[in-house]
Parts: C-alpha cells; sequence; structure tokens
C-alpha cells in the first residue's frame, strides 16, 4: 500500500470515527479492535491489514471498498460527479427512472436523488423503507406530482418543496400529461 494511500486511510478512518462522535474506546468495542491498535492506525503508527481494515469498516456500517473510496478522494470532500457518469435506474413496469446525484463514496449522510416519473405512473413505498432516513424532502422541478404518505395527500408543482414526515406508506403519482421530474434529499440516520 503506497504512503499516501496509508496517510489518507488514516485520515479517513479518524474522520469517521469522528462524525459518529465516538471515542477511540467505542470504536474499538464495536469493531473487535483494540484502542491501541485504531490510536497507532490513525496516528500513521501502523499500517492497517485488510483485516483490521474490514472489522473497522463494518462498524462503520460501510463495506470495505466504500472506506477506500472515501479515503482515495481525501480529506477535502470535494468530489465531481458529472451527468455523463451518474448512474440510472428504470423501472421496467412504470419506466421511472431513478438517477443518483451524490458523488459515489461521499462521506455524508446527505443523499440527492433524481427522480422522472412518467404521465399516469405511481410508484408506492412501504413504510420500511424510510426507517433508516433522519429526514427526506421532495422538490418538484418540473409537472405535476401527487405524492401520499399515509392519510396525507400534496399536489405539488414546479418549485414546491414537502418535508415527509414519520416513516409511512407513500406514493409518488404523476397524474399529469407531462412527466414529473424531481429531486428527493434524503438524510440518512447517524449509525
Amino acid at each position: 500500500m503506497e504512503e499516501a494511500l496509508e496517510a489518507r486511510i488514516a485520515v479517513r478512518i479518524r474522520a469517521e470515527r469522528e462524525a459518529r462522535g465516538w471515542s477511540l474506546d467505542q470504536l474499538a468495542e464495536r469493531s473487535g479492535v483494540s484502542r491501541a491498535m485504531i490510536s497507532k492506525v490513525e496516528r500513521q503508527e501502523s499500517s492497517p491489514t485488510a483485516v483490521l481494515l474490514g472489522r473497522l469498516s463494518a462498524a462503520f456500517g460501510l463495506t470495505l471498498s466504500q472506506l477506500l473510496v472515501r479515503a482515495e478522494q481525501g480529506a477535502g470532500g470535494f468530489a465531481l460527479h458529472r451527468r455523463r457518469d451518474q448512474k440510472t435506474w428504470r423501472d421496467p413496469e412504470t419506466d421511472f427512472e431513478r438517477r443518483s446525484l451524490t458523488p459515489p463514496g461521499a462521506a455524508t449522510p446527505l443523499e440527492l436523488v433524481a427522480g422522472d416519473l412518467p404521465p399516469c405512473a405511481s410508484i408506492d413505498y412501504p413504510a420500511a423503507a424510510f426507517a433508516m432516513i433522519e429526514d427526506q424532502q421532495i422538490v418538484v422541478l418540473s409537472g405535476k406530482l401527487r405524492f401520499t404518505q399515509g392519510a396525507a395527500t400534496y399536489d405539488l408543482g414546479p418549485g414546491d418543496c414537502c418535508r415527509l414526515g414519520p416513516p409511512a406508506d407513500c406514493r409518488f403519482e404523476n397524474a399529469g400529461t407531462a412527466p414529473c421530474r424531481y429531486i428527493v434529499a434524503v438524510l440518512r440516520r447517524k449509525s
């Protein structure tokens, strides 16, 4: 492992721990790695093994590859995610298109997602899909969106923003004749 990457891994491990408000003792307890070893790795006095990194990444709720990508991006946190590189997924049943706007590996609990819902299409999500979310807001860019959460229904147009309430079954519905384009901002709960 090259020295520059080892240094970035050390910085990333400390950043992940501090972002969660964990002490060295708390990370040691969650990961099964000794406090002394974590301290040595963070101070760049010891090179981390794959097993050690696997235990730490699991404690953070990350895959080893996610931890490494975050380290490779550096401490600055800047990451450009050009439109041409953004991955899209299309629902074969409704033709709904979902595109992740957030740069991959971003060290943030915030995620931005673009949605493109065709006319007369609807998507239903169970309350369980929102259990790990702290806050979620929808901003309509174009078209009309009827959003239902539990017993509440909102008709949204361009520029309208809606904050979701506590987890409940939801429906995104485009009853209009033009595609509805919107962005969803999701703030995941800290683990």
